[in-house]
């Protein structure tokens, strides 16, 4: 028995050793090397974490942007889908210009003309869209590295302090995210700041959702719900007119589920100037979290994506500017409107818009923002 014992112990010491010393990575459940995205930028290290839940879920994040890099869920048959889109290495993300998965800040989607009046003066921002300054400029936060902290295996926080004049935003911010993966399959997202000075702030999560598994073909084909009774139309430059529209006879109906493609090429105002569906919704639910806000099923996997907010409005973006000509994940091109964006927000270019819910936040005030994405089969 003795010599057996040794002869056990001696396999288990090989192959523990093989195992410490193998040059093989210890790859995500989605496939991802964490070492892939080992970086640094302005001094700061970035890194990939992961979240686990008791179902097995996975949720791969990097502190870069605070990005939603994978996110693995169970299908109709139990296998495990990864449900948006993304790279798989830091060099991407910080080479090619994208907002996938990011934390955006400081301020989520357009302004117009790159400027607002705040207490009487006019701050001027960073115009990368046009004469629009969007998600925060160039070198937003999606394009700057949060502080992380793994708390536990289901919870990371991401903390960025934003200087004052940075892309021309006022203040010194403070913001931190929080994600935590639930063990019903949800991906709560947490979002506080604070300021030092009068400026704005308006936060979002910009995955790219294709719950099909398949990223290499069109996502028109989810269906879509929208629990909203009007929209916020937009000019040629992408800004709300002012105008909150009855989407009642309109292509931009979603009260009712149906496929993201059936009326997208309409010859429709708002889809020609859009070249599809990028537009904020007003939602119905009045930042009671506990509504259902928006959901995305696909009926190639089974999987369902709900929604919920205490946010006054959601922007739904499919990927209009998607070009299949980037390599993604796994040498994946994306196709346009291979997925939609369902971010929730204060409406666009708010700033500009004083009869709209504020954007303003000051001194002693705290600016905070709940986000649900809750996965289930149907």
């Amino acid at each position: 028995m003795k010599r057996i014992f040794k002869t056990i112990a001696g396999a288990a010491m090989a192959a523990l050793c093989f195992a410490a010393c193998s040059n093989e990575p210890a790859l995500t459940l989605s496939g991802l090397d964490p070492q892939a995205f080992v970086g640094e930028k302005n001094g700061k290290a970035t890194a990939l974490y992961t979240l686990t839940n008791a179902n097995g879920m996975e949720v791969c994040i990097t502190n870069f942007g605070g990005r939603l890099v994978s996110v693995m869920v169970p299908d109709k048959d139990g296998n495990m889908v990864d449900v948006i889109l993304g790279f798989d290495n830091i060099n991407d993300y910080m080479t090619k210009s994208s907002d996938f998965g990011a934390s955006i800040g400081r301020y989520a989607n357009r302004i117009d003309g790159g400027k607002f009046e705040l207490d009487g003066q006019t701050v001027v921002l960073n115009q990368n869209d046009g004469q629009n300054c969007l998600h925060g400029g160039a070198e937003g936060w999606q394009y700057q590295v949060y502080e992380a902290e793994q708390v536990d295996p289901q919870t990371l926080k991401l903390t960025m302090v934003d200087p004052d004049g940075h892309m021309g935003f006022p203040g010194t911010v403070t913001a931190v995210v929080t994600y935590k993966l639930t063990d019903d399959n949800a991906i709560d997202i947490t979002y506080e700041g604070t300021t030092d000075k009068p400026t704005v702030l308006s936060m979002t999560n910009h995955a790219y959702f294709s719950l099909s598994g398949n990223h290499a073909v069109e996502g028109t084909d989810m269906v879509l719900y929208v629990n909203a009774d009007t929209f916020t139309p937009a000019n040629e430059n992408l800004i709300p007119t002012g105008e909150m529209r009855p989407v009642e006879g309109t292509p931009f109906d979603f009260r009712t589920p149906k496929a993201i493609g059936q009326d997208i090429n309409q010859d429709y105002d708002q889809l020609v100037l859009g070249n599809g569906y990028d537009h904020n919704w007003v939602l119905n639910t009045a930042g009671d979290i506990t509504k259902l806000a928006v959901s995305v099923y696909s009926p190639a996997t089974g999987i369902l994506l709900e929604e919920y907010t205490d946010q006054p409005g959601v922007q739904v973006y499919t990927g209009n500017f998607l070009t299949g000509e980037v390599p993604g994940k796994h040498g994946i091109k994306y196709p346009m409107r291979a997925s939609v964006c369902i971010e929730t927000q204060l409406f666009p270019d708010s700033p500009n818009r004083p009869e709209w819910p504020t954007a303003t936040l000051r001194p002693g005030e705290t600016y905070t923002h709940r986000c649900i994405y809750k996965f289930s089969v149907k």
